[in-house]
This record gives structure tokens, sequence and C-alpha cells, in this order.
């Protein structure tokens, strides 16, 4: 894969480490020094090699180079200690800041938030990719002390004996070579592994989702059938990439031993004739798995620089429309004092007086599906209705407007303002969606109701009644504070449509927005729903219903075919003005409109 200048890891990792750069520097002065300080450890085994053949000079016997390792040793610890803990705050720190910018930009930028992949595949890129662009930035701290212990060894092993030294060199440079030839089959073999894994994870998470859907048709061995295939697979494309990466590091770690024999070998006779001590030969051995271990830094080092450049380009696709650099901005997260904690500010917005729709124009990638030149007017305290047949665009229609789809024609206007950005204005307290499928998370039915939202158990308690659901909480084992599973599998499905409406009252919004949320619940309590509701205050509701509950207590009922609004007014006026639309009023038993369904 070829890099633009754009997404070049060293680059974009230059960027990244301005934030807190004294942190980084520091960090890697000390790491510099701690693996620099064992060029002194070869000194001193030499010293104390020496000093017992007595090759060591006049005044120093082993006892004293001895203890100076035992200080050096000492003095490392230390080092050691205060590194570990600058550069775990560091990983703390970098790591944090590339997934807040990642997070920032899906929840709060301009625009519409589309995931490119699955839920699951975004996980694995929001926690795999950030920790390895970490694993590279730690791979530049190490860089500086690696490159100073295999500059100064190899100098001093040269000094000793420059013949010798190049020969030894001579396994440690096959490393080096070794590496770059396996390096694409380790880069290979860990993507597939990367990507089998994400496999299951994403039929994990469809599994979790499905539980009753797989019940219900009696398909459970087919679905651990399933698993079990992708599980194998996984299995043997993650024992594949270990076999080569231990195969990689058994060889090169047998390098050392190659290097070690060519020492001796070549060294026997300059130790016969005086010319290198056992000291030198000690010196020798305790330089060289390290300087092996250099070089195979090195190569691992290409290796995750291109992993590197893999995350970033991964992490560029899940931030959809901005740069990758945006993931690398500075920013001053001041982790080392004590938080003060959340304070949520609350918003203010004008009053709804009127929302209209002109023009709304959008189609789906690679069809002609979706909405063209919709316009309509909502007016405070309406209830306006939305209905059509499956696939008239209902749904993108809501979507469209509150931005959750991006428009490629018309505009819409608040108070007559024009609204630049629906993805971000059409929020509490201006306006609340409750989608057609909600979404619960596993959490207790009160958190989901308030979401992290400060609310009284008065408040709590009137949202439920207004939703038609205190009954239900008080029939549940723990109330409100049941569990209710992944994505509500412990509700019926009027009860999460019911407990969506009630986390939507409490907002306090202007405009309600409801697709089709009623389509669960039995004709006796969504009238209750709907009574209750407008009963409690004035409220202003654009909702997407086939239901006759809903039609009836229209101000206005939108009718919707092939993207298109086909007519327009009250209940009345929508059958007497388009006869060849009657057919869609005609009551069935349940109360759902005939041809609707």
């Amino acid at each position: 894969m070829s890099l633009s200048f754009d997404t070049n890891p060293l680059l974009l990792t230059l960027r990244l480490v301005r934030q807190r750069r004294r942190l980084f520097v520091g960090t890697s002065l000390l790491w510099a020094l701690i693996h620099l300080l064992p060029v002194m450890t070869g000194l001193l085994t030499k010293g104390v090699f020496d000093s017992l053949s007595g090759a060591a000079p006049a005044g120093w016997d082993a006892w004293t180079f001895l203890a100076l390792a035992l200080a050096l040793d000492v003095g490392r610890i230390g080092l050691f200690v205060v590194a570990i803990r600058t550069w775990a705050s560091y990983w703390a720190e970098i790591t944090l800041h590339v997934r807040h910018n990642v997070l920032r930009h899906l929840l709060a930028a301009a625009g519409s938030r589309r995931l490119p992949e699955s839920p699951s595949e975004s996980v694995t890129r929001f926690r795999d990719d950030v920790n390895d662009i970490g694993e590279y930035v730690e791979n530049w701290v190490d860089f500086w002390g690696f490159a100073l212990y295999g500059v100064v060894a190899l100098a001093v092993m040269a000094f000793i004996d420059p013949l010798l030294t190049l020969l030894a060199c001579v396994p440690l440079a096959l490393t080096l070579v070794l590496t770059n030839r396996m390096r694409p089959l380790i880069r290979t073999a860990r993507r597939a592994s990367r990507e089998a894994t994400s496999r299951v994870t994403d039929f994990l998470g469809e599994t979790f989702g499905s539980v009753q859907a797989v019940k219900a048709s009696g398909r459970e061995e087919s679905v651990l059938a399933r698993f079990q295939r992708l599980n194998e697979a996984r299995r043997e494309r993650a024992l594949k990439d270990t076999v080569l990466t231990e195969l990689f590091r058994s060889v090169t770690d047998n390098m050392v031993h190659v290097a070690t024999g060519v020492v001796l070998l070549v060294g026997a006779g300059a130790l016969r004739d005086g010319s290198f001590t056992v000291g030198d030969f000690a010196l020798f051995v305790t330089y060289l798995p390290r300087l092996t271990g250099v070089m195979s830094f090195v190569g691992l080092m290409f290796v995750q620089h291109k992993r590197t450049g893999v995350a970033y380009e991964r992490l560029g696709r899940l931030m959809v429309d901005a740069p990758v650099e945006s993931l690398l901005e500075p920013r001053d997260y001041d982790l080392e004092r004590e938080q003060a904690p959340f304070a949520p500010v609350p918003a203010s917005a004008a009053p709804l007086v009127e929302l209209s729709v002109e023009g709304l124009t959008y189609r789906h990638p690679g069809s002609d599906e979706g909405i063209e030149d919709v316009s309509f007017t909502v007016r405070r305290g309406e209830f306006v209705v939305v209905t059509g047949r499956v696939g008239a665009g209902k749904t993108t229609l809501l979507r469209v407007l509150l931005g959750l789809l991006p428009k490629t024609a018309g505009e819409v206007r608040w108070n007559g303002e024009l609204v630049a950005d629906p993805a971000t204005f059409f929020v509490p307290p201006r306006s609340a969606y409750t989608a057609q499928v909600p979404r619960l998370f596993s959490d207790s039915l009160r958190e989901n109701v308030l979401l992290g939202r400060p609310a009284s158990d008065a408040d709590v308690a009137r949202a439920l009644e207004l939703a038609v659901l205190s009954a239900d909480v008080a029939q549940l084992h723990h109330g409100l504070e049941t569990e209710v599973g992944t994505r509500g599998v412990r509700l019926s499905g009027g009860q999460v449509q019911r407990a969506a409406a009630a986390r939507m009252f409490l907002t306090g919004a202007d405009l309600l927005v409801f697709d089709d949320l009623s389509s669960a619940l039995d004709v006796e309590t969504e009238r209750r729903l709907w009574d209750g509701l407008f009963a409690d205050r004035d409220v202003t509701c654009l909702v997407v219903s086939h239901r006759r509950a809903a039609l009836e207590r229209a101000d206005k009922v939108i009718v919707m075919d092939g993207g298109r609004v086909v007519a327009s007014g009250t209940l009345a006026d929508v059958a007497r003005h388009a006869p060849e639309l009657a057919a869609l009023f005609e009551p069935e038993e349940g109360g759902e409109v005939a041809a609707a369904v």
C-alpha cells in the first residue's frame, strides 16, 4: 500500500507528538539513558573478568567492578521506575487524544454521521488501530536509546578488535535481511488475523441483537455452526500469525548464539596469544544479544510503520468526511490535575413557531430511491402525520429533515431562519426523535429513560405516565431498576417503544418526531398515549404512522408515494381530493390503514 504525503505515518505521528511534546522529549531521554547504560555494564563485566585473569589495571579488583555494576543496576532500576511512569502517562494521553478526537467528530461535527462499517468493526478500529498508533510512538521513544547503544557498543567492540567485530556482525546483518524478507508475510498474516477477528466480533454483535429472532425461528444450531466456522477461520489465521512471529523471534534469537560461536572460533587464537582477553570475550558476549535485539527492533519498527499507516487510513475512513489530520490537533486535557465533575450546559433555543420544508431531496447511494422535492409546513401545536405505502420514503424524509442523511437539495427553516446544519440543530430543546426501531442499551430501564440526563423522580414518573408505561414498570421484578438486556431484549416491542417515548418526553423538546412509534401498541394504548400527551402541555408532533388513532387526531396528513408528496391536508380533504388514495384510509381490524402495511 502506497501512502501519500497526507497519510504518511511518520509525518502524522510527528504531528501527534506535539501533544505534550515536553513529556515526549523527557520520556525519550529517560529511555535513551536506560538503553544506553548496558554499554557500561559490558565494560564493567570486562573489568571483572580481566581482574580475575590479571589483565585489569593496577588498583582495580573484581570487587570494585562488581560494586560499580551493582550501583549501575540500582540506578538503572530507579530510572526505569520513573521512565515507566512518564511513558504510561504519555501513552494514556496520546491514545485518549486520538480516541477523543474520533468521538468528538462523530458526535459533534457538522453534518450527518454515518459509520462506514458495522459497529463491531468500528469498535475494533477505535481500540486496535489507536493502539497501533500508540505502539508506533513507543517505537520512536525507544529508537534513540537503541540507536545510541548500537553505535557506542559497535565502536567499543571495533576499538578492541575490528575484524572480530565485523565477523560477529555478519549474523546480525542476516537478522536484518531476514526481517525484511519476513516483514510482508507477518504483515499479511496479521491483517488476515485481525479481519477474521472482526468477522467473529460482527457475528457476535448481530447474534446478541437477534436472540429473539433466532429462538423464534428455531435456528440455534445453524447459528452455532456458523459461529464455529468463523472461529475456525479465525483460529487458522491467528495460528499462522503466531507461527510466523515466533519463527522470526526464534531465528533472530539464535543468531546471538551463532555470533557468539563466531567470536569463540575466531577469537580462540587471539585468546592464546593474549591480544584478546577473557574480559574482551565477556564484553562481546554481553553486547551481542542486545545488538541482535537492536537489529530486530529496527526490523519490527519497519513493520509497525506499515501497520500504523494502515491504522491511520482506517481511522480516516471512520472519520468519514474529515481529514485524518483532525485526529492529531493538540488539545490541553490537564490530566494531571483533579478534574471538575461533568456539568452539562443547558442548550437554549427560540421556541418553535413554524417549521417549513422546501424542496427537500435525497437519493440513496447507488439507487434511484429516496425523496424528491418534498415541501410542507408544521406550525406550533399541530399534530402532523406522514403516511403512505411501504417504501414511499416516509422514514427517509424524517432522517433527511433531521440531518441524519445529507440532503442533496432543498432547505429547512425554523421560524423563518435557515437551518444550515440540521444534524446539530435538531436536538433538545428544539427537537427530540425516536426512530422506527428505538435503541435501548444493556442497562437498567431507569438509565435507558434518563440517558444520563438529570431529572427528579416526579419528572420520571410523569414521563412514564405519558408513555403509558407506569403499569408495566410496576409489574417488572425490579421496577425501574430492571436490566433490559441487549437492545431491550427483556421487554416487549411495545414496552421498548414506550420506554423510548418516555425518554423523549423528558427532554422537554418543542418538536417531537416519531417514526411509527406506535406500531407495536394496541389501539387503546395508542389512544391513551396521544390523549395524555396533548392534555399535558402544548406540544408539536411530526409523526410517521399508518394507524387510525394517529390519522384521526392529525391536523394535517401528508401522503407520500414514490418519494414525493402526492396529497396534503386533513384526513377528510386528502380522501376527498385524492380518490385514488381513499383505499389507504379504509380501517382494518386493529385500527391500521389497509394499504400502508
